[in-house]
């Protein structure tokens, strides 16, 4: 990219996005707003990466550099200085979109509202097309007073569960359901129910039971935890029940299941030699992508993969593919969470998806996901935990400032410390002439930031190994956020009203009210390319 595409950077038509979509080609569409703007009205296939986050993100969502990349905004500036680091992490295919998100609207094209869209969608389209059998809270609380014989597994990701649960619940995560439900419900008396905070993941879990054919009634719980707290239930917190291992038998059924369903819906199968031929192909942007568990992954995995838990990923797929029509390759211990995995991603819309079957003599790492950054941390003057914590009690402490996202600000910052966004830093007046400090959890985001500040002639540190060195040093940590102090509105991070413990009422009734529109936004939007899978039918 040249200096003058700087100054004038290619435009991209609404018309040839939407085209490419339909057409299946590759396109990254990267709204560079922060996740509550950005929750606020998108187009469906947009992913949300946001200016001050853009080193730290877009080597994992956009791995190829000559990917095709529109970027956007609403007006605020940053797609202008987005296009000069783009250029200079060597992301050379890059437009912009004609009239931003404002020339979107104009165009006639779809806006969405909240996060994870095209997979919440997508659930709303399955339960649509194949009638997923649901039960209302009041009635499975009814069939558990009276002790029915009946399981409740919980979708979500643990974390979750063990905030809030439906009590007897048990954590099950969206790709083990397939892989480990025999075992919890072997009798086919045994009726199951599976939910989630809200629809998606328990329409998805219920209808992978169903698809996998196994012989026991099977149900979502009409809208998860939230139609429960509306019902006026309690719920469970702190519960830590999860399902057992699975017997060597019940893989090998669910494994049987799971070869025939990837089958009917084009999941295709390669060996080390095929993934090779993929990643050496410069024309394909490739996500390699395992479906196990966190700690699994973290006890060894095959180098090159990221971990992307198999119904976290079909709940959030633009979490870790930024790239629309790119290549997924999916990989686990058993043949049974990949495919399964696969054969809804493939009902997504994603034309190419593989299973990483023979992999015996690849090479295998241990820990936790590897950070995978655009470019090299710059370097930095650094101030240790310690020395930091002298230097506040001094007249002349300096300012420091922390750029971990809110929610994390919220629960823990060093004291004194202010709330920022990276990308609200430039040229802020209160930083003229300050001694500053950057934190971030782990660092990256500071030192990112220090390098900007520096550019402007400020003098700044950063915190050597972030706010967990600071906690590990056994400092204190304040809590909350003063937003008469901050620097930045803490818009960084949508509030769901499906997570937590603290949401209205009214909230999350708007929530439900808005999935069940979201089929009709899909039939106008008309990009998304789905295909749900009908008994005797293949796709």
């Amino acid at each position: 990219m040249t200096v003058l595409d700087l100054v004038r950077p290619r435009v991209t038509s609404v018309q040839a996005i939407q085209d490419s979509l339909r057409a299946g080609r590759e396109i990254a569409l990267l709204d560079l707003r922060e996740e509550g703007p950005f929750a606020a009205a998108h187009p469906l296939f947009a992913v949300n990466l946001p200016l001050g986050r853009i080193e730290e993100r877009i080597a994992a969502l956009v791995p190829r550099r000559n990917a095709p990349i529109v970027v956007y905004d609403d007006g605020e500036g940053r797609v202008a200085r987005a296009l000069p680091v783009l250029a200079a992490l060597g992301y050379g295919n890059v437009s912009v979109l004609e009239g931003g998100l404002s020339g979107w609207r104009a165009a006639g094209g779809e806006i969405f509202i909240d996060v994870n869209v095209p997979s919440k969608a997508f659930g709303e389209l399955v339960e649509h097309v194949r009638h997923t059998p649901s039960i209302p809270a009041r009635e499975l609380n009814e069939r558990l007073e009276r002790g029915d014989d009946l399981v409740i597994l919980d979708a979500r990701r643990f974390s979750e569960y063990n905030t809030m649960s439906i009590p007897a619940a048990r954590s099950v995560p969206g790709a083990e359901l397939a892989l480990r439900v025999r075992d919890i419900a072997p009798s086919p008396e045994t009726t199951v129910v599976v939910n989630c905070a809200g629809r998606t993941r328990s329409i998805i879990g219920a209808q992978s039971l169903v698809n996998a054919g196994i012989p026991n009634p099977v149900f979502a719980l009409r809208n998860g935890t939230i139609g429960w707290t509306l019902a006026g239930l309690e719920l469970d917190h702190g519960a830590t029940r999860r399902a057992g291992a699975p017997s060597s038998e019940k893989v090998t059924q669910a494994r049987a299941v799971a070869r025939s369903l990837a089958q009917r819906t084009g999941v295709r199968v390669i060996d080390p030699e095929g993934l090779d031929a993929l990643a050496a192909d410069p024309r394909r942007s490739l996500y390699r992508l395992d479906v196990r568990s966190p700690e699994e992954y973290e006890a060894g995995h095959l180098a090159g993969f990221r971990s992307a838990p198999g119904g976290q990923l079909v709940q959030a797929t633009d979490e870790w593919v930024g790239v629309r029509h790119g290549t997924i390759v999916l990989t686990d211990d058993e043949g049974v969470r990949a495919r399964m995995t696969a054969h809804w991603l493939r009902q997504l819309g994603w034309r190419e998806v593989y299973v990483l079957d023979d992999r015996a003599d690849l090479p295998r790492i241990r820990g936790p996901e590897p950070v995978m950054l655009a470019t090299a941390l710059p370097d930095v003057e650094v101030i240790s935990a310690r020395e930091l914590s002298d230097a506040l009690q001094d007249a002349d402490a300096p300012l420091v400032i922390d750029l971990a996202p809110s929610p994390v600000f919220r629960k823990g910052h060093v004291p004194g410390a202010v709330f920022a966004i990276r990308s609200d830093l430039h040229e802020h007046g209160r930083l003229k002439g300050a001694d500053i400090v950057l934190t971030s959890p782990d660092s990256i985001s500071a030192c990112y930031a220090a390098a900007d500040l520096r550019r402007q002639g400020a003098h700044v540190r950063v915190l050597a190994g972030g706010t967990k060195a600071w906690q590990a040093a056994g400092l204190p940590l304040a809590v909350g956020l003063d937003e008469r102090v901050a620097l930045s509105r803490p818009d960084d991070v949508y509030k769901r009203p499906y997570e937590g413990t603290d949401n209205a009422a009214a909230a999350m009734q708007a929530y439900l009210d808005w999935e069940f529109g979201l089929v009709s936004q899909l039939e106008r939007d008309g990009t998304h390319g789905f295909r749900v899978l009908e008994d005797g039918q293949d796709l």
